[in-house]
């Protein structure tokens, strides 16, 4: 049988298909499996498969092998990860456009892939002031000693200032890259890129040797704004990548701070406008953003016992539909929708609840079973 992450991979290479149309493509038929072996007619009702795409979808298709694919890129790309598997960062599985490869290289921390350690993205201008710096070293340093994971582009500037500062301060640090994750860019960040493989991560969707390309950085902002909690822009002009950055984290449901400056100030003038636009305000007072990114919902595991079942917290009932649905051995995703009569996205939602409340466990091929 061929997993799931085989076929997201196989979706990823047919032209005109991105994460939005894969994740659409998920939602609807609950497996890209499913999607896969779909009829033209059946690929038609999915929003976004105009008449272009589904002659690119029925010419392409018919040449890849999942299987084959699958094995051949595992062999090249030794590090990654597709939504179907467990380890996928949680948060940035929620966005509408999760990628549908990631790739990493590193040192793994399974609390941050689940969304139980807090992760805040920092970003700003490739020339920030003094005054930016001193601020983003500040914060970032803060942010590390209280458990924060810290999360940028490995940019100059900002990105890079804040990478060191937490490291500096003992903390983990992930750089999401506009390249493949063994394309150092810019050079200049080559002992950088080799001090945050021992603490923290690089990641990225672009697959290895991948070189820099002007229009992969500003969708790389989105993985950044997806895998935190929070954003926190230093300092940006008003055409910088961190407003996009913070365009998809607003896009996302996150929170955006901001760091006032000066209304003549050109690297204040982006910051300015998101202040404007209702960001919340990076104040001198460091122990309150510590205090309201610590009061942003986490994803908290729960511990599972062997306790009675009458002990076992009420459900909502499409929960409880789902949790019925359930066996102690692992079925697959298609046959829980089948059984519960429920949407897809429904059931795929369910799972995903179930699971952070510890009731079940995901394995590889979207295969779920109770705990």
């Amino acid at each position: 049988m061929v997993e799931e992450g085989a076929y997201w991979l196989a979706w990823a290479q047919i032209s005109g298909i991105g994460p939005v149309l894969l994740r659409r493509l998920q939602q609807h038929f609950g497996t890209l499996a499913t999607a896969w072996n779909a009829t033209k007619v059946q690929l038609g009702e999915v929003e976004g498969f105009g008449f272009q795409t589904l002659e690119k979808v029925v010419q392409q298709r018919s040449r890849l092998h999942p299987e084959e694919l699958f094995t051949k890129h595992q062999q090249e790309n030794s590090h990654f990860w597709t939504p179907a598997d467990a380890d996928y960062p949680r948060l940035l599985l929620e966005t509408p456009s999760p990628p549908p490869i990631l790739y990493y290289r590193g040192e793994v921390e399974l609390q941050e892939n689940l969304g139980q350690k807090p992760m805040v993205g920092i970003v700003g201008t490739r020339q920030p002031s003094e005054y930016g710096i001193r601020w983003t070293r500040q914060i970032s340093t803060a942010l590390a000693k209280n458990g924060f994971t810290v999360v940028s582009g490995m940019a100059e500037g900002i990105d890079t200032e804040s990478h060191i500062a937490a490291m500096k301060a003992g903390g983990r640090t992930i750089a999401v890259l506009g390249t493949g994750v063994d394309v150092i860019y810019p050079h200049k960040n080559r002992d950088l890129y080799k001090q945050i493989l021992t603490a923290g991560l690089v990641v990225s969707e672009y697959p290895t040797k991948t070189p820099p390309d002007r229009t992969h950085f500003p969708r790389r902002n989105r993985i950044i704004a997806g895998l935190s909690r929070a954003i926190l822009v230093m300092e940006a002009p008003i055409k910088s990548g961190a407003l996009i950055t913070a365009t998809y984290a607003n896009e996302f449901g996150k929170d955006v701070y901001a760091l006032p400056g000066r209304v003549d100030d050109y690297p204040s003038q982006g910051c300015l406008k998101l202040l404007n636009q209702g960001a919340s305000f990076i104040l001198k007072e460091l122990d309150e953003l510590l205090t309201m990114l610590g009061g942003i919902p986490q994803i908290d595991g729960v511990e599972v016992c062997t306790a009675p079942e009458q002990l076992m917290p009420t459900l909502s009932p499409e929960l409880q539909t789902v949790m019925d649905a359930l066996a102690s051995e692992a079925l697959p995703f298609d046959f829980i929708v089948q059984q519960t009569g429920m949407a897809a996205g429904s059931v795929s939602g369910a799972l995903l609840q179930l699971e952070l409340m510890g009731f079940l466990s995901q394995l590889p091929g979207m295969r779920y079973q109770k705990t």
